[in-house]
């Protein structure tokens, strides 16, 4: 399994190695601090060296861990001996006799096979192609620009070492006088430079070491010198320009006597056998040797920055000069390449993977380790895959030019048969990718062992999408085995199954029927092809099949998730097979409800408000899963509330609690048949996949099921116009980190269960909107994904008619033709014959070619017509590209930017000028490459992934000591799968960092968001919107330790980005400029302050706290200036929102009056001496009312969400009712609640007193309190009485208190000591204010169902934790504040007398506003 897993990468050992190192020197690693000691090396030509081992590791782990260092590689095939005895390399060190601290191991140079002699001249290949700033740009990655940033021009220091300077070396750097910014980057400018997005790097390009090394053209060795031992000839030109050749043989390698005329293996004069391939080459080459010393006194950059991601980022932008970048990789060697024979069993590897023990932590993070490695080397052989295929170099198999199937390097490839019931092209395409999220779906069912998914992938390369899935294992047993026996093997489930009954079908029933329930998914019958009824957990085009392996498959998954009824009109007017007498029953219903509205799910007038159901392109429309959780939230807060009502209506509540009779129970099957659960005695929503679904046929007796089914997907559907969008807007409206780019929108609108096709109708909602002017870069955002997107399409459609040599001109001229208005293909057909007879290739493009023949004005028809087609829209992208430009304030670049990153088109760095409409902007040279774009499965993080959770359930309570020691223990995890190169471990660093930074510890922030900034470059993306809010953060803890300097640097990379991206109307624009304003000094400040306010002001108004915080900034700057008169005015504004916000008693608001105060009074004695005694006189009495350091950290951790500020006016009062609310609660049920108790359900957010701290550190020596592990473990529930009084204990909700008489009032509530709750601070913890993102749904009962019940409405509200940017996704927490009457609700709703702590009998990751944590 090892070799297997291996395979896949480029050094898989060194990253395992590389992993333990770092995994044992990360913090939170204390487990095994005890039993490391320290031995001493030598041996096999190494200077003698100390290392520090682990009691715990095997003899091949130090021997792995010894391969990696600098002075050992890349010297291979060695292991080690204690006292003259070879150790056994599958020993643990602490169970060798002998080995003591300080004592001696040697290593021993074992003989080579053939199969390690390849390896170590692949060891030494790594060394050879030792990176350069260039590489990552030159094969498409994202690059890391940070050591850009972070370097000192004039220091002499290694690069590598700027990234950990200590603060002592950088306290001067705030005395430095501060450097104006470029122009480019000042607030109004049109320009946008890419040469200065990529700047060039420090680092060194790599050196040459070897002018060729290749294997020799004497390969391979003769029957007789195989019997001496020679295994490879290998020829070497050194820089020298000498020429020699070398034999590999056991031993190790020598210098033979061969030419490129003569063959003569015997040894050279003079020649040593040396083990190491690099000591015969300094032997022969002192210029190798030479530069082999220069290499290793060279300092490395951290792991992060140079080891290789588990999957490829795509950098649109590549080198400025492609053609000299490219080097010499000694390919030639051969050591890489593979016999034929030897094509991976990807879904072997993957299966036993999965397999692999779960019973210890160390066991689960080698199976997690093991899953990610297999899955990206797999993705990396879909690339590879993909390229060879669409280029030509792979037949098919069989024969069928329709739908070519291709067996490549293990994996099976097809484009997939176009069927018209899906809708062709564009219905299979939507399959392949249906595809892939329902294995993605099966994959994640936690607790599911047994059933099996195929790795699988899909790639978009030229213009083609291919579905790549490893081979199939086959059916168990042969044809004949199967005739005797044919309902034990084979295809044992599905439509075309057939009835059988066995002991294997049973259990693979079981797992389909667990399967079902966590993906909430109906069991139903169908009608077979025989007539026969046919039960089924999934979609009617699932297969379950026992493989050759003994395992459990399910293939053909593309339709798990149910129909979306906004797009299936036809299927709609289609009878369904119905009973003659139920029909005549249920007819007069049908004719009651068309008089309101169509049929029975869809809202009043929702046809002719929204335009829906309408058809669509493709006949594969389905519900999100995200979005199907959303609306079972929702479906249980009306369940919730009928419930209530009913018993309002029986007696009220306090009689029906008390009474032992079945109104109790009546309530409950009243409302589970009003909202459609399942069950009439439990809530429970099941949904059938099959419905909707043309071609599919169900019995009579399930006719009533149907209509429920119907109702449901039509109400689930509607529930996306009617909340889901409306939600999405309001979040956007009131947020500063809104999405920036098509990314961002897609992850924003996904989170919230909202498919890309209702595009159209987010712009019609913000059209009707009332702040339609506050939504302006939501409007461009959508309008540009759809121009994108609809370009893609006609793009791929191009490409199809495009030979290879056209392929550069083509794509040019195709962008051309899409960003320059009335571009015209006549001078493109010029110029490339032109060049193509100056290069000597003979004439270019005919003019007969059709897509040379392409002009702007019909490409853009063709794009309008696909976004009409496809959005509904018409007349939005206007006549051409401009209007997009001169309507919605679109960019250009940023259009490019987006194309490319869809295509996989990368562009040569240089400046474009895009309205140049007399030549072509972008020309042939100028498309470097183009990439696959592959969408694969996500592996799971276990356990990293729950100790990040039950970390930011901490920072919900406020314990931050607690939350940091959980995110410490997270990123030691994540460093122990996956190198911390994970989406999820950038997130996690960055939070780390936020707490590090609220503890008081910038110097362990800043090292921490270093390393965040770093991870989010390469895993997402250099220009991606979460690196430019880390780059924001970086920018607040480096200004923390005194490095002002650096913190502009930061902060202006991030403007940068921000205005490549998007451009310069977008909130967040404002925070970076409000934060700039704090860091620069001089005319420059109030340029970028001015320029804030003005947006904030246009996106939020004058009283919302971003633009408070920004007219107090100007206020400060106004003072620095003598400019009283406008400090005033500035100030007296933010007065004015804070008191509209917060109340006059506010300590923000006592402060902002209490400096009003002073700059009156400045200005009154400024005036006064300017006329007693002239302006000199006046110089002398003005005070400085500059900001201290320390202040203007605050405001800046204030603008960036670090902090908040909080709501407490009426804290008294509310705490008086909340006692009261909850000794109601507990004398309705019978519960004896003591003031203790009470209290103790509260929890300090920064709290100091010393009870407190007390017990924040028994609990962290505990290991956390006993909540969390409640929550996180879901081992122990709480007792129902805790569990009400929580539920009527929590009540804030998005910064604002729900006051049990139904009104809100806005108060933040610090749960705690509430007596230094309003004289404390005037910030806390934004997380703790709006709760822990990735809170599981098992948090308690009431945390499942995340519902207000105020006065009889619901009321849920969507907080942002961290921002979507920076991966927290949308969290809404919405806690209730529960009359008595709401408390039984709950009670009475619960399965198993309350006891089930998720809704609809599955734990799950859901919030009420229907976000669900990726």
């Amino acid at each position: 399994m090892k070799d297997k897993v291996r395979r896949g990468g480029r050094n898989p050992s060194k990253a395992d190695v590389t992993s333990l190192i770092s995994g044992n020197d990360a913090v939170g690693n204390k487990q095994h601090e005890d039993s490391s000691f320290p031995v001493k090396i030598q041996g096999a030509g190494v200077e003698p060296f100390e290392l520090q081992v682990l009691g715990f590791w095997l003899v091949q782990d130090a021997v792995m861990t010894l391969l990696l260092r600098d002075d050992v590689f890349p010297r291979s095939n060695l292991s080690l001996a204690l006292a003259g005895t070879t150790l056994d390399p599958l020993a643990e060190l602490q169970s060798l006799k002998g080995l003591k601290p300080g004592a001696v191991l040697r290593l021993v140079e074992e003989p080579y096979t053939a199969h390690s002699a390849r390896l170590h001249l692949a060891r030494v290949l790594e060394l050879l192609r030792a990176p350069g700033p260039q590489d990552a740009l030159r094969e498409g990655r994202s690059p890391s620009i940070l050591e850009t940033l972070t370097q000192t021009p004039d220091s002499n220091l290694p690069n590598g070492k700027s990234l950990k300077r200590s603060l002592s070396n950088t306290k001067t750097e705030a005395t430095k006088p501060d450097w104006a910014p470029p122009e480019y980057l000042l607030p109004g400018s049109s320009e946008r430079p890419l040469m200065a997005l990529l700047p060039h790097s420090s680092q060194p390009e790599s050196p040459r070491y070897l002018r060729d090394l290749c294997l020799s053209c004497w390969n391979p060795a003769p029957g007789h010198r195989k019997l001496q031992g020679d295994f490879l000839y290998i020829t070497v030109v050194t820089m020298e320009g000498r020429r020699c050749e070398i034999t590999s043989f056991p031993k190790g390698f020598f210098l033979n006597r061969s030419t490129e005329e003569v063959f003569d293996p015997r040894p050279a004069q003079s020649s040593p056998v040396c083990h190491n391939f690099t000591d015969l080459l300094c032997h022969i080459s002192p210029a190798f040797k030479q530069t082999l010393t220069t290499l290793k006194n060279r300092s490395q950059l951290p792991p992060v920055e140079r080891m290789p991601t588990p999957y490829h980022t795509l950098s649109w932008l590549g080198p400025s000069c492609a053609s000299r970048s490219h080097k010499n990789n000694f390919s030639r060697l051969g050591v890489e390449e593979q016999p034929a024979t030897q094509a991976p069993d990807w879904n072997e590897e993957l299966q036993a993977a999965r397999d692999l023990p779960l019973g210890s932590l160390e066991e689960r993070l080698q199976r997690d380790r093991a899953l990610l490695h297999v899955n990206s080397a797999f993705v990396r052989a879909v690339m590879q895959g993909a390229e060879t295929i669409v280029d030509g170099f792979a037949e098919p198999v069989n024969g069928n030019p329709e739908d070519p199937a291709f067996l490549w390097g293990g994996l099976f490839m097809s484009q997939g048969a176009a069927s018209a019931i899906f809708g062709g092209d564009r219905g299979r395409r939507a399959a392949q990718r249906l595809e892939l999220k329902g294995v993605q779906a099966y994959s994640d069912i936690e607790g599911l062992q047994g059933l099996h998914t195929l790795p699988t992938a899909i790639v978009d390369y030229r213009g083609m999408r291919l579905s790549a899935q490893g081979l199939a294992p086959g059916l168990e047993a042969s044809e004949q085995d199967q005739a005797t026996t044919p309902a034990s093997r084979g295809l044992l489930y599905g439509v075309t199954a057939g009835p059988q009954e066995s002991p294997h079908r049973r259990r693979l029933l079981e797992r389909l029927a667990h399967a079902a329930k966590c993906l909430s998914l109906q069991r139903h019958v169908v009608v077979g092809p025989n007539d026969h009824k046919v039960p089924l957990f999934t979609s009617v085009d699932a297969q379950g099949l026992l493989g050759a392996d003994g395992r459990f498959y399910i293939l053909d998954v593309f339709r798990t998730f149910p129909a979306d009824a906004n797009f299936c009109p036809e299927v709609e007017t289609e009878s369904q097979t119905v009973p003659e007498e139920e029909e005549s029953k249920t007819s007069t219903g049908e004719e009651k409800e068309k008089g309101g509205c169509l049929k029975e799910g869809w809202p009043e007038n929702y046809h002719s408000v929204s335009g829906l159901p309408r058809s669509f392109t493709h006949g594969l429309c389905r519900l999100r899963p995200e979005l199907v959780q959303a609306f079972i939230q929702h479906k249980h807060c009306q369940f919730t509330q009928c419930v209530r009502e009913t018993l309002d209506a029986n007696g009220g509540f306090e009689e029906c609690a008390t009474a032992c009779d079945s109104r109790a129970t009546q309530a409950v099957r009243v409302a589970c048949k009003e909202v459609g659960s399942i069950s009439d005695i439990i809530f429970e929503m099941r949904f059938n996949p099959s419905v909707f679904s043309p071609e599919v046929s169900f019995p009579p007796g399930e006719s009533k099921s149907m209509k429920l089914q119907e109702r449901l997907l039509r109400e689930a559907a509607a529930f996306i116009i009617t909340h889901q969008i409306p939600d999405f807007l309001e979040f956007c409206r009131q947020s500063n980190e809104a999405p920036m780019d098509g990314v961002s929108l897609k992850q924003a609108l996904h989170q919230r269960g909202i498919n890309l096709r209702y595009l159209g109708h987010v712009i019609t909602t913000i059209s009707q909107s009332q702040h339609k002017d506050c939504l302006r870069h939501i409007m461009r955002l959508v309008i540009g994904e759809i121009f994108t997107r609809s370009a893609r399409r006609v793009f791929n459609s191009f490409l199809q008619g495009v030979d290879v040599p056209s392929l550069s001109v083509a794509v040019s001229h195709f962008l051309c033709c899409l960003l320059v208005p009335h571009f015209t293909p006549a001078p493109v057909c010029d110029e490339t014959k032109k060049k193509s007879k100056r290069r000597g290739r003979g004439t270019g493009a005919s003019e007969s070619t059709p897509w040379s023949m392409l002009a702007g004005a019909e490409l853009w028809n063709l794009v309008c017509q696909d976004a009409a087609e496809t959005y509904n829209i018409s007349d939005s992208l206007g006549p051409g590209p401009n209007h997009l430009v001169e309507h919605y304030g679109l960019q250009k670049l940023s259009l490019l930017r987006e194309f490319c990153l869809k295509t996989g088109v990368q562009l040569r760095l240089r400046d474009y000028i895009l309205d140049n409409q007399s030549k072509a902007p972008i020309g042939p040279d100028d498309i470097l490459n183009i990439f696959p774009v592959v969408k694969h499965v996500h592996m799971p993080t276990v356990d990293a992934s729950k100790a990040y959770r039950a970390a930011q359930n901490f920072i919900q309570k406020g314990l931050l000591d607690q939350a940091h020691e959980h995110l410490k223990e997270a990123t030691y995890l994540f460093g122990r799968v996956c190198d911390d190169l994970h989406i999820e471990a950038c997130y996690c660093h960055s939070l780390l960092a936020k707490v590090s930074f609220k503890q008081g510890k910038a110097a362990e922030a800043r090292s921490v968001q270093l390393k965040a900034v770093v991870i989010s470059e390469r895993v997402l993306g250099f220009d991606h919107p979460n690196t430019i809010h880390q780059y924001a953060l970086l920018g607040v803890y480096v200004f923390a330790g005194g490095e002002a300097a650096l913190a502009q640097k930061c902060l202006l990379r991030a403007r940068l980005l921000m205005l490549t991206v998007h451009g310069e109307d977008h909130p967040y624009t404002a925070t970076l400029d409000s934060c700039l304003g704090l860091v620069l000094s001089g005319d420059q400040r109030g340029k970028f302050l001015k320029n804030a306010l003005r947006l904030n002001t246009s996106f939020f108004g004058p009283a919302h706290l971003h633009t408070a915080l920004t007219q107090q900034l100007l206020a400060q700057w106004m003072c620095s200036k003598g400019d009283y008169r406008s400090a005033m005015s500035h100030e007296k504004e933010a007065l004015i929102a804070f008191t509209s916000m917060f109340g006059e008693d506010h300590p923000q608001s006592r402060c902002s009056k209490e400096f009003l105060c002073t700059i009156t009074k400045q200005a009154v004695k400024v005036e006064r001496s300017l006329r007693q005694a002239g302006a000199e006189c006046a110089e002398q009495t003005v005070e400085d009312l500059s900001p201290t350091r320390a202040a203007v950290l605050e405001q800046m951790a204030l603008l960036t969400g670090i902090k908040s500020i909080t709501y407490r006016d009426g804290l008294q009062e509310y705490r008086k009712k909340h006692k009261a609310l909850k000794a109601a609660v507990a004398k309705e049920l019978g519960f004896l609640v003591s003031d203790e108790l009470i209290a103790s359900q509260t929890v300090n957010g920064e709290g100091k007193s010393s009870d407190q701290e007390a017990g924040s550190r028994k609990e962290a020596e505990d290991g956390g309190s006993p909540a969390a592990e409640n929550t996180n473990e879901g081992q122990r529930e709480p007792p129902v009485e805790e569990t009400l009084m929580k539920n009527a204990a929590t009540a804030v909700v998005n910064g604002h208190v729900v006051q049990a008489n139904g009104r809100e009032e806005k108060t933040d509530v610090d749960a705690g000591d509430s007596d230094r709750a309003d004289s404390e601070g005037k910030t806390e913890d934004a997380e703790s204010e709006a709760g822990a993102a990735g809170q599981e749904a098992g948090n308690s009962s009431q945390s499942s169902v995340n519902s207000n019940i105020v006065n009889g409405e619901m009321k849920s509200q969507p907080v942002e934790v961290n921002g979507a940017i920076n991966g927290a996704g949308d969290i809404s927490v919405s806690p209730s504040v529960l009359k008595s009457k709401g408390t039984w609700a709950d009670v009475v709703s619960k399965p198993n007398g309350g006891r089930d702590t998720a809704v609809n009998g599955v734990a799950g990751k859901v919030t009420a506003n229907g976000g669900v944590h990726e």
